[in-house]
């Protein structure tokens, strides 16, 4: 269990403006992902925990152990606080063979408990057969692999991985996937993941914390984030939320209904426990929670006309956009149905309405 509470601040100065970071949440075996926009203190929050940054104000506990605490002024040095680091570069030293990489990060343990620790790392992570080159002469993926190898050789109480899938291929990115998942498996400990992926998040990700500004904005499993992000900015840094401005006019608790005025029509939404009629509010829904269906006619209920800008085509679905911002998510086979169409109605199901 890694326990963080983190105060640092950075002045501002010459061509740099200030910068304050302020996080407090705990992880549990299992990956946590810290998510958000570049500059929202992620890297800085796992350089703090690893004790290559200190703190202004906090306290970082690890199980038992205090890695540091402002006012007792205990601050362990990176050696000694049992974390091992996957950096964006993987950082690898060049001069060394992969073997000497590993070697090197296992070299406080007895030389031959040393040796053994190197070639069970190397076997376990498929790298016996390239332990002799240097990391020049590795692949991106063998790379990737050496660098967790080499940050759980020491057996650590933490893994912290910063953006460890950038740049690599499809092929190279499921190869990580799999291998993070064989650490959790194999090595129970907890994990802290910075990433800007979103599909990353769902894939790997137990928990989540979103940081925006240096502050944490919301945390829970990723399904429950995307389902109900707390404010407007989260479903903006999620990227998965058509987002519209709208006026409450219309509250029933008693039949479970609202109404919402967007733009010239009505939509009819489930109610909305503590707003009020006149409340001008954010709705969001997800594109492929919508639907499409020619127009031939007025519009029915949360039936609203939109004229078709351009489609997007993707692997497994297609994307339409419309006027007004107005995005739709379809299979091939319900595109196929409406491709043909001169003029589109978007249907917004009930349901499928939030309010921020």
């Amino acid at each position: 269990m890694i326990q963080a509470r983190i105060r640092k601040r950075f002045p501002a100065r010459p061509d740099a403006a200030a910068f304050s970071l302020e996080v407090e949440f705990q992880a549990a075996a299992g990956v946590t992902v810290l998510f958000g926009p570049s500059g929202s203190g992620k890297t800085l929050t796992l350089d703090s925990i690893a004790g290559f940054v200190a703190p202004d104000e906090g306290r970082i506990m690890l199980d038992d152990e205090i890695l540091f605490d402002a006012p007792s002024e205990v601050c362990l040095p990176p050696q000694a606080r049992h974390c091992g680091y996957v950096f964006q570069n993987y950082a690898l030293f060049p001069h060394m063979t992969l073997r000497q990489n590993l070697a090197f990060a296992a070299e406080r343990r007895p030389r031959l408990e040393r040796h053994r620790r190197v070639n069970e790392m190397l076997e376990r992570f498929h790298l016996t057969e390239v332990a002799g080159r240097r990391p020049h002469e590795l692949s991106g993926g063998q790379k990737q692999r050496c660098s967790i190898a080499r940050a759980l050789i020491g057996s650590p109480k933490l893994l912290l991985l910063d953006e460890p899938a950038r740049g690599l291929d499809a092929q190279l990115r499921a190869e990580f996937y799999a291998v993070l998942r064989q650490v959790q498996t194999e090595f129970q400990i907890p994990s802290l993941l910075v990433t800007h992926d979103l599909d990353e998040c769902f894939e790997l990700g137990d928990e989540m914390l979103i940081l925006r500004e240096g502050r944490l904005v919301q945390s829970g499993s990723p399904r429950a984030i995307a389902e109900r992000p707390a404010n407007v900015e989260v479903a903006r840094l999620l990227g998965i939320f058509n987002l519209f401005q709208a006026e409450i006019v219309e509250l029933d608790p008693q039949r479970n209904l609202s109404r919402l005025r967007f733009g010239e029509f009505e939509l009819a939404g489930n109610y909305f426990p503590g707003r009020l009629r006149g409340d001008r509010v954010w709705l969001s829904v997800r594109p492929e929670q919508l639907g499409v269906s020619a127009r031939d006619g007025k519009p029915g209920p949360n039936q609203v006309p939109a004229q078709l800008l351009r489609t997007i085509e993707k692997p497994q679905t297609v994307r339409l956009e419309f006027a007004g911002d107005i995005g739709v998510e379809l299979s091939r086979p319900e595109f196929d149905k409406h491709k043909q169409n001169k003029e589109w109605l978007v249907w917004f199901p009930q349901d499928a309405l939030r309010v921020l």
